[in-house]
């Protein structure tokens, strides 16, 4: 089934895809299988060439449409069936390339924000649509929540990133607090978006906000880089995501009183319009 990637590396977004209906999971899952796939080309052992090579090939299969590709098809029927921007997917492919180099550094707010939305933005982007998301304002939303999500990751895997010789934030617990910090804005930012998710697929979103946002929590906890070194890949426990799921009602009631959508972190997203232009994506 195509939500077995799903289950074996995203144990978040599994625990919160129970709540998904089965046709909307499907679509997710094709996403998920494919931004998975990119994610192990450049994750490979190989070497830097090789992976250039297998990742460029995969890149023309997608853009000639190459549907003998069962990941490529069903992605390109996602795409289709929920009008996604093909620049959408260009700009996921690009960030996947930001890492395809001997050593990967960066320096800036902006181009962290920039990598963040191509890595993630694009992917919560695109999960709004299959999520039936309509409103625009909403849509940001979306992209600040995948924008949140990956600087939880980049919080989480300094270690092993520094390992893959690539540094998207220094290797101490000051900077990475910082970086939980500034994925704070973003989830909130977020929250009020997912009251345009049609109910029946909200509360899973709802749950996978809450969950991955707890992550950062999780880090917080070991205090000093020398606990971060020594913990290892940081997962929320499953009696913690029992936790979040409860609280998650608590949420879900309190979107159904949402009735402005105005969105609140244009400061993030004039920056990101520096070099890149959401309006045409959305």
């Amino acid at each position: 089934m195509k939500s077995n990637l799903l289950k074996k590396h995203a144990k978040s977004f599994y625990w919160a895809s129970f709540f998904l209906p089965n046709n909307t999971l499907d679509k997710c899952s094709s996403l998920y299988n494919f931004c998975r796939t990119l994610d192990d080309i450049v994750d490979d052992n190989n070497n830097l060439v090789v992976k250039r090579e297998i990742f460029l090939k995969f890149k023309k299969d997608f853009e000639s449409k190459n549907l003998n590709n069962q990941i490529i098809k069903d992605m390109w029927s996602v795409i289709d069936s929920e009008n996604i921007s093909k620049q959408v997917v260009i700009d996921l492919f690009d960030g996947v390339e930001t890492d395809l180099k001997e050593k990967v550094v960066i320096n800036s707010k902006k181009d962290l924000l920039v990598y963040s939305y191509r890595v993630a933005g694009t992917v919560g982007l695109m999960m709004s649509k299959i999520l039936n998301v309509k409103n625009r304002e909403a849509l940001k939303g979306a992209i600040d929540l995948g924008i949140a999500m990956q600087l939880t990751n980049i919080a989480r895997d300094v270690c092993e990133d520094k390992a893959r010789n690539r540094r998207y934030v220094d290797h101490n617990f000051l900077a990475i607090r910082e970086i939980i910090d500034e994925s704070q804005s973003f989830y909130e930012n977020s929250f009020k978006s997912i009251s345009d998710i049609p109910i029946r697929s909200r509360f899973s979103v709802i749950v996978a906000r809450r969950v991955y946002r707890k992550i950062g929590d999780y880090i917080l906890k070991q205090k000093n880089i020398d606990n971060y070194n020594k913990a290892g890949k940081i997962y929320v426990p499953m009696f913690e995501k029992v936790i979040q799921t409860f609280l998650s009602i608590f949420d879900f009631v309190k979107l159904l009183f949402i009735r402005d959508l105005k969105y609140g972190n244009q400061a993030n997203h004039n920056i990101l319009d520096q070099e890149i232009n959401l309006n045409e994506r959305i």
